[in-house]
């Protein structure tokens, strides 16, 4: 595997979740953040994350102690890129905050280093064509919680070139997951079927169909479903949510991918589940 160092760009909850899995198998993360306070908070999340590992004997203290060490802070993108062999942005679904963070990473990274997106709806073809290098330029989207969660959806663009897909996917072997090759289209696959599911659930809730506890029952009782689509949505955001179907819609301009009333009812009230305390549900 050629991967040896990787530039984590975006501490968030994917962010910091794909640092911490790189380094807990031995490789070296610049993780690159936009303020001291927003990286201590990523490597507090990291850490504790560790500690329950240790708690449930998965790892060692010295584990522990060894992948913190593999991880590296920087409060620059040009900086944090400028000596890897990978570039992992893992920023909001906002596609003028990537173009800016591509344009900083593209500059900066070496020539040989792979670029890669976490993006789960945008166009990987649309984002490499922000570089100088589309032919290097490919989609690694990890799904939440990264540690746990064993896929690894490859997403190739329209210029990827074969040994960059290979590397990429020897790379993700070696954290352990599973790599799943997907061609470029709004959504991939795991979005483009995931959230018409999603939205559905949020039109009979707000057509009265069902309250959300009742409609979530259905699908884990009904479909054997580990968690209903609205419990899912709060954990994935509903921000997020929202943000996928509007790259969905306008990506295909098929009316079945229009976000429900409700969904960006509830987004534009801030109600934008786990990570604001309400959603579909209530969470202290």
């Amino acid at each position: 595997m050629n991967v040896k160092k990787v530039a984590v760009i975006g501490g968030g909850t994917m962010g910091n979740g794909i640092a911490h899995v790189f380094a807990m198998n031995g490789i070296s993360v610049n993780l690159v953040e936009t303020k001291q306070a927003f990286a201590d908070r990523a490597l507090d999340t990291i850490s504790n994350n560790l500690d329950r590992m240790v708690k449930k004997e998965k790892i060692s203290e010295d584990d522990k102690t060894e992948t913190l060490g593999n991880i590296s802070i920087y409060l620059d993108v040009g900086e944090g890129v400028e000596d890897v062999d990978l570039v992992v942005e893992a920023v909001p679904e906002n596609f003028e905050l990537k173009k800016k963070v591509w344009k900083q990473a593209d500059d900066a990274a070496p020539e040989h280093a792979i670029l890669a997106s976490n993006t789960s709806s945008i166009s990987i073809t649309k984002l490499a064509a922000l570089t100088s290098r589309p032919e290097s330029f490919i989609g690694m989207h990890f799904f939440n919680p990264v540690p746990v969660m064993k896929m690894v959806e490859v997403v190739r663009g329209l210029e990827t070139i074969d040994s960059v897909y290979q590397t990429v996917k020897e790379t993700a072997e070696h954290l352990n997951k599973v790599p799943v090759p997907v061609n470029d289209s709004p959504g991939f696959v795991s979005n483009r079927v995931l959230m018409p599911m999603i939205n559905e659930a949020i039109f009979t809730v707000g057509e009265g169909v069902a309250t959300p506890e009742h409609v979530d029952e259905v699908m884990k009782l009904g479909m054997a479903h580990p968690m209903g689509p609205l419990r899912l949505a709060d954990f994935i955001g509903l921000d997020v949510c929202l943000d996928i179907l509007n790259v969905l819609y306008d990506g295909f301009k098929d009316p079945k991918y229009r976000p429900a009333p409700l969904l960006v009812k509830m987004v534009d009230a801030g109600k934008l589940g786990n990570k604001t305390g309400e959603g579909f549900y209530s969470y202290d």
